[in-house]
């Protein structure tokens, strides 16, 4: 790559979980939403090499889109980009504190990462371009067949859960002044297989259900944070008629949730009420392959305009429009991915 400057363009990034060499794929993001390829960025570590990674949030940005996060499974590795216009810089790569690493939590300068060969999570700072260890962070989820999907932290950085698939649990840690984590306190979730989820800004949680991929059993959940480390349901399993649902990303105003469903490549809208309660919107906001299993991760952009979500079967990125009344209008498929595509984060 030509030599960059220290200002970032609105891009897409995923990673390729390449069991050789893994790398970032960056697209650039243009004004109506459409996407063009950038460059190919080595993390220097391996993926698992298979299709669908089984996680979310295995690619994540700071929370000042100044340095993008990755987990590199196949190697027990976390590598950690400076993002600058025209592309991405290698700044580190790290033992991710256990084996096969599916997903990584930021806030301000605190990592966790999410381990699902332990199970475990582990903790780590951002110091500069550095990714320094957090000494004895590493805590137990609630089993060793707890099979997590994902570590997210809660808005306000007091709060980092995990969903479990193998124990249809959440757990959830409490994080003390020094970056550390108390717990976990564990849960069952409202249905089964709990996968993806997302925080609204008031501290809500809507957790997606996949029902061990049953068909038309696709339903999500909604759970109010009471307090560090401790979370509660409010909205028991609200199906979205479809099928293997899995990921979850909430707009900027936390009015809707959108979950794309795995089993038939749709994605779905819920409505998120002032109490934390949802209830299904539009149970086919946006397509992808219709009627096709594939698509997998999603991002809503930083300023909430569109939806990107990744298909790796069809070997295509697809974006959406979206709407202040929940509505998802497609502005295009994009190519230019591998069939082991995993991850998608959004500036």
């Amino acid at each position: 790559m030509s030599e960059q400057t220290d200002k970032a363009t609105d891009a897409v990034y995923v990673q390729t979980n390449d069991a050789t060499d893994n790398e970032v794929l960056v697209f650039e993001r243009r004004e109506d939403g459409a996407l063009a390829a950038v460059g190919r960025f080595a993390t220097g570590g391996r993926g698992t090499g298979r299709p669908h990674l089984a996680s979310q949030s295995s690619v994540l940005l700071s929370d000042d889109g100044d340095q993008l996060l990755v987990v590199n499974a196949g190697s027990d590795e976390l590598t950690l980009f400076a993002v600058e216009d025209g592309g991405l810089r290698l700044a580190d790569r790290v033992a991710s504190g256990g084996a096969t690493p599916t997903s990584v939590a930021i806030h301000g300068d605190l990592v966790y990462a999410l381990n699902n060969g332990t199970p475990n999570i582990a903790g780590f700072r951002i110091e500069g371009d550095r990714l320094a260890e957090l000494a004895d962070s590493e805590r137990p989820l609630s089993a060793d067949d707890a099979d997590p999907a994902q570590v997210c932290f809660s808005v306000d950085g007091r709060t980092l859960a995990v969903t479990e698939r193998g124990t249809d649990s959440i757990s959830t840690y409490a994080i003390d002044e020094r970056g550390y984590a108390d717990g976990p306190s564990t849960i069952k979730a409202s249905g089964k297989t709990p996968y993806g989820f997302d925080f609204t800004a008031g501290g809500v949680m809507i957790v997606t259900e996949a029902f061990g991929g049953a068909v038309g059993e696709a339903a999500a959940s909604s759970y109010s944070v009471t307090g560090p480390g401790s979370i509660a349901s409010v909205s028991g399993s609200v199906g979205d008629t479809r099928s293997e649902v899995c990921w979850a990303a909430i707009t900027n105003d936390g009015h809707f949730a959108y979950v794309t469903n795995f089993g038939d490549g749709t994605v779905s809208c819920y409505e998120i009420g002032g109490d934390g309660s949802v209830e299904l919107h539009d149970p086919v906001a946006g397509s992808t392959v219709a009627g096709e299993k594939g698509v997998r991760d999603e991002a809503i952009t930083r300023d909430g305009r569109y939806l990107y979500a990744i298909h790796p079967d069809a070997q295509k990125l697809f974006g959406w429009l979206v709407r202040s009344n929940g509505e998802l209008d497609p502005i295009g498929e994009f190519e230019g991915v591998p069939a082991t595509v995993a991850g998608l984060a959004a500036s």
